[in-house]
């Protein structure tokens, strides 16, 4: 199988050779890897540049979109298989694009894998339990019939790390070209939902973490709740209380245990403002477009949409 590698970046200069000299580490050979910057003002393209079989190409900013631009840069490769990564990701070893797509080769009617996301040695202890919850060391794989048993979770994915069968990608569509947020929860459903499969690789892993401040967490959730609200048709029959709760009272007790109760008083509220923000974006047809903007974390969207 032929392999690409796609990277969307915007200023990712503090991530981006160290990311590029990691994957022309890999046992896995490219055929190509893209980089498709919106208009960097750092010196993105220029260390991206500098790596003979990295090609750039430049997204104007105002028009980057989560599911069109990654459509855009999946049409210029030629891989049989398309690995996305995120820019500010660090694959942990040399196999990690070896063991992401592994499952491909096991199974033809897998049409998407994701791997496991470790939390950076300087993120807060709360964003570390909250990857060690949901990122474990297991490989699995998920279809329509695990729906009842796992809820929302069945479509559990990320594009942080990530591999597509092209031929799969392509007989339901690609991306939505014009998505808010979660291009890559909505395609894994619509994988599920069409009767093909998707893997979990815990040992294909990342390096991956975010120190987000309770106005970005707001921000973000506001979207996600959009989200679920515009793709209801895929998500309203399907539950998500019963897991996000285990990983609340999961990571609750870690802290507790650990003694950290000013953090579990931080963390409570932490929950609370992501479910005030969820909520709250699930109303977004009620609210006016300069409230929309004022609360979302992709304003740029909520600019050029009613």
């Amino acid at each position: 199988m032929k392999v690409s590698v796609v990277i969307p970046t915007l200023n990712a200069e503090r991530y981006i050779g160290a990311l590029l000299e990691r994957l022309f580490s890999q046992t896995v050979k490219f055929n190509e890897i893209i980089v498709a910057d919106s208009e960097s003002t750092d010196k993105t393209v220029e260390i991206s540049s500098s790596f003979a079989g990295v090609t750039v190409f430049n997204v104007e900013r105002k028009k980057f979109n989560h599911g069109g631009t990654r459509d855009w840069a999946l049409q210029k490769t030629t891989g049989d298989i398309v690995l996305f990564l995120t820019q500010d990701v660090l694959p942990v070893d040399e196999c990690y694009a070896e063991r992401l797509i592994a499952p491909f080769a096991e199974d033809d009617r897998i049409a998407m894998s994701s791997g496991r996301q470790i939390a950076r040695h300087d993120a807060p202890l709360i964003e570390k339990l909250n990857r060690e919850f949901n990122y474990s060391e297991r490989v699995f794989v998920r279809d329509k019939d695990d729906l009842p048993r796992l809820g929302v979770k069945t479509f559990f994915s990320s594009d942080c790390c990530s591999a597509y069968r092209r031929s799969a990608y392509d007989a339901i569509g690609g991306f939505d070209k014009d998505i808010l947020v979660n291009e890559d929860m909505k395609i894994a459903a619509q994988f599920i939902f069409a009767g093909y499969k998707i893997a979990y690789v815990g040992t294909a892993g990342v390096y991956h973490s975010h120190n987000y401040s309770l106005r970005q967490q707001f921000a973000r959730n506001f979207d996600v709740g959009a989200f679920m609200k515009m793709n209801e048709d895929l998500f309203s029959n399907v539950s998500a209380v019963s897991e996000g709760m285990k990983m609340v009272k999961w990571i609750l007790s870690r802290l507790a245990k650990k003694g950290h109760f000013i953090l579990c008083l931080y963390y409570v509220l932490e929950c609370a403002t992501k479910l005030l923000a969820n909520k709250l974006g699930a109303r977004y047809k009620s609210l006016s477009k300069k409230n929309r903007i004022r609360f979302a974390s992709c304003k740029n969207y909520w600019r050029t949409h009613e």
